[in-house]
């Protein structure tokens, strides 16, 4: 069975017309799907969804960030593995379905139906998740090796509670002798 290529291409088709292989494109709260985010409000989102990657059991999940000036369409790659269809499927809903909690929609899904390649286009941030033969056959990380490899604990973003001055904790009593 040959692998299908999500093209950036294709998926600007499916944009101008409004559809995707799941049906109408959706719309964040913000506004269409194409405004761009915070750059806190990406990390958070990425973050989101590389957990909902872990929860559904993804394998060798690595993160990119885009440098501005290598003629990149997106901020982030979040790249994973699944074992079979199903799991493919899974993870990209469980992706999906996160977010969408979150009030941001994908501007675009390709590939869920084959399941060897699901790509999930936040414009911000792009999740794909593959098959793991197809990830051997067409190894992102290598043809975006400029890119800067992050773990998920670079993405966090220090909360307003943790980033105000803690109190000076009291030095431990010392036991008399």
């Amino acid at each position: 069975m040959p692998f299908t290529l999500p093209s950036r291409f294709k998926a600007f088709q499916y944009l101008s017309q409004g559809i995707g292989d799941r049906g109408i494109v959706g719309y964040n709260l913000k506004g269409p799907a194409t405004h761009r985010m915070k750059k806190t409000d990406t990390k958070r989102q990425v973050t989101e969804a590389i957990a909902a990657c872990q929860d559904k059991k993804a394998e060798e999940i690595t993160i990119l960030e885009l440098e501005k000036n290598s003629g990149a369409f997106t901020d982030y790659f979040v790249v994973c593995s699944g074992t079979n269809p199903r799991q493919i499927q899974a993870i990209a809903d469980e992706v999906e379905l996160r977010l969408k909690q979150d009030g941001l929609y994908p501007a675009h899904i390709e590939g869920y139906r084959q399941a060897e390649w699901v790509l999930l286009d936040y414009v911000d941030f792009v999740v794909h998740v593959f098959a793991e033969k197809a990830r051997r056959y067409y190894e992102l990380e290598r043809l975006w090796k400029s890119a800067k490899r992050l773990e998920p604990a670079d993405l966090k973003t220090p909360t307003r509670r943790a980033a105000q001055k803690r109190p000076p904790t009291a030095a431990p009593k010392r036991k008399r002798a």
